[in-house]
């Protein structure tokens, strides 16, 4: 950041310079205007001339040196045209159509500059808010220090409403902070001791100390602001949009005028043409309506670099997404935990998260949160090493323990082979426990899908993307089931970085290409791309750099806000530029019948370029990609559902175990876990699953594509969970007459059980979709 402090208070004097002569310039024109105009009305002909001439020349020598700033851009702009009609309007003495362009002129660029201001505020604003220092906890107090100074493994104190510095994981018990300058979330959230915690947010509570995990040039924050410098803040973007407008109607104008002049021999017609074909605000109609894009997605936590990189996504046909940390959260989760017969699952995780506690391993840091989850109470455990590549080891009540790898050249357990066999089907990676040189237990953990990924994925579709397909250097069974799921148009697996650039340039020769990626890996693709989108949130700075929008939360749903975002901005900026220049055109025809003077055609003019720029501001407003927000009251009910959905999982996971435990022996110990399965069904399962229908579908009745779209699907999955639960339950009552499960019954009550985990885990997935659309 600190590389380009130094220009920012020249460029902000130069803006703001800028905009005190366009305010001026405004001023003075319509003085000239009006001062002209009251001298008319007194009689005093020559003097309103000499004041209308006046503001005319006040406005020729500003136009003169656009025009030829334009020029040396190896633009001609449209301005050209706004200086030969006041040099003509001087040339014929229509000094008040003079005026009146004169004044059109300053409007128009009074107008862009407000808009501009405007629109650049959410992103002027990151760039404002970078801290300069930062407070260094030491042995002997706490000392202010500059924010270069600050080094990985430091400890800062954060007080109440200060910005955090860097980026750092939460020693305190706990940190309320607010995010919503990153995430556009206004709610504030709690990062608890040791969770990480970004640069750039707000402590929104107490004081709590922060250890330092990057230094400043590599936090978050400060890349985040690098971006916002380069989109533009500060200056509009290049529009090729309006570029490609005046390409054309610049000598169609000039071509007009000289042929009135040819065919009528009278200069005044060629003036009058002249005057209405002068769109000085017209055609910044189009980077108002870009620029105020970038503010509406800065607003909902997407930076976009500018107004190019904008506009090429709101023309996207195909999209090309990596897999891990875009499709799938990018952070393994605990799928299922197996005990060892005459063992818990709940005390396998714990002893698992006590030896792993320490370990800075991703699938460790996945145990030990998964016990967090749960509240477990950790067993105390002593003499705790890491051997990498193989796991944890320590002591537990005296015994040796360990998690991590086992040797499966050995022979294992019916149990254990069950669980590797499982492994290999899910995809998942198996985490195993063994307590004094016997497997104890395991811990599948795999890598889901973003609860989000299939609702982004339909919005997009529905925003005009048509090809989407996913680009990952993963194997290629874990690919192809996340291409099923999410109804992907194709994949291509274990892929290199050099493949995906191929893959990408292939892409790009059939439409306009988006690729999205995160890892360090996906920044030459990212490059390769029409626009390369970033997971700005957890992804590497080298993807960040790399990419043309970068999404400032963790939310790959913000993407589909992008895009209807970038496409309504360029919709209304084609509307504007093209009505504006259509009613320019007939104007200009009425102009050269003589039927239209240079007085009347400049204050139909100044109507038509004032009209289309307002209409370009409509692009600061919210459109589709604005959600209805829930009532309180539908608002509680979401979380408290979907705290309950949470806690479920381990209930549905019971019900495969039973399943399987009735394969291993159907003795009384399987007939037992059957009885409780039965009661988790009855008095958990299936009340929580009739609250969601008779609940929350009512509640929001009315959400755009909420769960009232999916309620007849969710309705008939709950219909057959009913229906298997009813099956199980005559089973039980079976096998009570009987004192024991028959063997006829063993293959239909298998059937039943690994039927309700299918369609319980489809039903917790379908509820961690609308849970997550619905708080985001």
């Amino acid at each position: 950041m600190s590389s380009s402090d130094g220009a920012s208070p020249v460029r902000r004097w130069v803006t703001a310079a800028a905009n005190m002569f366009e305010s001026a310039l405004l001023v003075l024109t319509a003085a000239a205007l009006l001062s002209g105009a009251g001298a008319w009305a007194t009689g005093a002909l020559g003097l309103a001339d000499s004041l209308w001439a006046l503001g005319t020349l006040v406005a020729v020598v500003p136009a003169v040196a656009w025009v030829v700033a334009a020029l040396r851009q190896g633009r001609a702009g449209v301005d050209l045209i706004a200086v030969l009609a006041l040099g003509g309007t001087l040339a014929v003495r229509e000094y008040l159509a003079g005026a009146l362009i004169a004044l059109m002129l300053a409007t128009g660029r009074a107008l862009e500059a407000a808009a501009r201001r405007r629109a650049s505020h959410d992103v002027r604003s990151l760039v404002e808010r970078v801290p300069r220092t930062a407070r260094l906890r030491t042995g002997t107090g706490v000392r202010a220090v500059p924010l270069a100074d600050v080094a990985v493994g430091d400890l800062l104190v954060v007080g109440p409403g200060e910005v955090v510095p860097v980026d750092g994981d939460v020693e305190s018990p706990r940190a309320v902070l607010d995010e919503s300058v990153l995430t556009g979330e206004s709610l504030q959230v709690e990062r608890v001791q040791e969770e990480a915690v970004r640069s750039g947010v707000i402590n929104a509570g107490g004081a709590f100390d922060l250890r330092a995990t990057a230094t400043e040039e590599n936090s978050a924050y400060a890349e985040i602001v690098r971006l916002a410098r380069q989109a533009g803040a500060e200056s509009a973007p290049v529009v090729r949009l309006a570029d490609r407008y005046a390409a054309w109607f610049l000598p169609v104008s000039l071509g007009v005028a000289g042929l009135a002049w040819l065919l009528s021999g009278s200069a005044e017609r060629a003036v009058a043409v002249l005057v209405v074909a002068t769109p000085c605000p017209l055609l910044l109609a189009a980077p108002v309506a870009i620029v105020s894009g970038l503010s509406r997605a800065s607003r909902r936590g997407v930076v976009v670099r500018d107004g190019g990189s904008l506009e090429n996504l709101g023309q996207a046909r195909t999209l090309l997404l990596d897999k891990t940390g875009t499709l799938t959260g990018g952070r393994p989760r605990v799928l299922d935990v197996v005990a060892a017969p005459g063992r818990r699952p709940a005390d396998v995780l714990g002893l698992a998260a006590a030896l792993d506690a320490y370990s800075p391993h991703v699938l460790a840091q996945a145990i030990v949160a998964a016990a967090r989850e749960r509240g477990l109470e950790l067993p105390s455990v002593t003499d705790v090493r890491e051997d990498p590549g193989r796991g944890a080891t320590g002591t537990v009540d005296g015994l040796p323990a360990s998690i991590g790898r086992v040797d499966t050249t050995k022979a294992m357990p019916a149990w254990a082979e069950a669980v590797d066999n499982r492994a290999l089907l899910d995809g998942a990676a198996v985490a195993w426990l063994t307590v004094d040189g016997t497997t104890a237990g395991a811990v599948l953990l795999h890598d889901p899908v973003r609860p989000d990924a299939m609702r982004t994925l339909r919005h997009l579709r529905a925003s005009g993307i048509e090809r989407i397909m996913m680009l990952t250097g993963d194997r290629a069974e874990p690919a192809r089931e996340v291409t099923a799921l999410l109804g992907l148009d194709g994949v291509r697996a274990e892929l290199s970085p050099a493949d995906k650039v191929a893959a990408v340039r292939a892409e790009r020769e059939r439409a306009v290409t988006v690729m999205v990626g995160d890892g360090v890996n996906d920044a030459p693709a990212l490059a390769a791309a029409d626009v390369g989108v970033a997971m700005g949130a957890r992804g590497s700075t080298a993807s960040s750099e790399a990419a043309d929008v970068v999404l400032t939360t963790d939310r790959v749903e913000r993407l589909a806000d992008a895009v209807a975002i970038a496409r309504r901005a360029r919709r209304i900026a084609v509307q504007s530029a093209l009505a504006g220049m259509v009613m320019s055109l007939l104007a200009m025809g009425a102009a050269a019948w003589g039927l239209l003077p240079p007085t009347a055609g400049a204050l139909l003019q100044e109507g038509i370029d004032v009209a289309v720029i307002l209409n370009a501001l409509r692009a600061l407003r919210a459109g589709a990609e604005r959600r209805p927000a829930l009532t309180p009251a539908a608002a509680r009910l979401v979380r408290r559902l979907a705290a309950e959905q949470h806690d479920l999982r381990d209930d549905v996971e019971a019900v495969r175990t039973a399943a399987d435990r009735l394969s291993d022996s159907p003795g009384p110990r399987a007939l037992a876990a059957v009885e409780e399965v039965y009661r988790l069904l009855t008095e958990r399962l299936l009340p929580h699953e009739a609250a969601v229908e008779h609940q929350l579908y009512p509640a929001l009745a009315g959400q755009p594509d909420g769960p009232a779209v999916a309620a007849p699907a969710v309705r008939r999955s709950r219909a057959e969970t009913e229906r298997l639960t009813r099956r199980v339950a005559l089973h039980l009552r079976m096998a009570r007459e009987r004192g024991s499960l028959g063997a006829d019954q063993l293959n239909d009550l298998r059937s039943c059980l690994y039927g309700l985990h299918a369609v319980l885990r489809l039903q917790l997935a379908q509820e961690d979709e609308e849970y997550t659309s619905l708080t985001d």
